[in-house]
């Protein structure tokens, strides 16, 4: 199983969302927070490319670059109000001891997953592929790629668990099965659009349906 990081096993989409209105505002370019919202999830460099073309606001590289490294400030001051998502550890925790392989990918950079991840229990061994070591983040499948390569793991054998339609179009690229969950603020229908073959509440809603994926726990 591949999970994605914010808004799939830490409570952190709104805390990001957050941190870029503020950043944003800094450079003079007002963005409603739901437009934000929309772009959660997917490459910082897509991100800002979106953000050009729906302001009209020329950035430069520099300013780009410039943007990344005040988000990744702005975030980490928001970071004491991060959470799990219900079930997140207790999902994780099952997998190991049922001897399923799990991996982290997320669009975030090295920095901020290091530290988010330490809201959770992940042993060192568990592969984290993050934004800094592909080429390309979400939508393109490089991390999901990545992380199932990690594993020693067919990409094809995977399940892909994430919030955001950027994270199930990733996994239909990728020809992994996508999993849903809501606790990044996508709507169902939004999340099966984009390819997800099951959409769950949160990691204790997919926790508690983990049969439907074929994966037996034994007590």
């Amino acid at each position: 199983m591949l999970f994605d990081l914010d808004g799939t096993l830490l409570d952190s989409v709104y805390q990001h969302v957050l941190a870029w209105r503020e950043v944003l505002e800094t450079f003079g370019i007002p963005l409603s927070i739901w437009r934000i919202h929309r772009r959660i999830g997917m490459s910082g460099g897509l991100f800002l490319r979106a953000l050009v073309r729906e302001t009209g606001r020329a950035l430069t590289a520099a300013d780009a670059d410039r943007l990344r490294d005040l988000h990744a400030g702005a975030y980490s001051r928001r970071l004491g109000e991060v959470k799990p998502l219900p079930g997140a550890q207790q999902l994780l925790d099952m997998l190991t001891a049922q001897g399923v392989p799990w991996a982290i990918a997320t669009s975030g950079s090295d920095a901020t997953a290091r530290r988010s991840l330490a809201l959770l229990r992940v042993d060192p061994h568990v592969p984290v592929i993050t934004r800094d070591q592909v080429a390309y983040a979400k939508p393109n499948p490089d991390l999901f790629l990545a992380a199932a390569e990690a594993l020693g793991k067919p990409i094809a054998d995977s399940f892909v668990v994430g919030d955001s339609v950027w994270d199930q179009l990733a996994a239909q690229r990728a020809h992994a099965l996508g999993v849903g969950v809501l606790s990044g603020g996508y709507g169902r229908e939004e999340l099966e659009s984009a390819g997800a073959y099951r959409v769950y509440d949160d990691p204790q809603d997919l926790l508690n349906h983990i049969d439907e994926l074929g994966i037996r726990t034994h007590s």
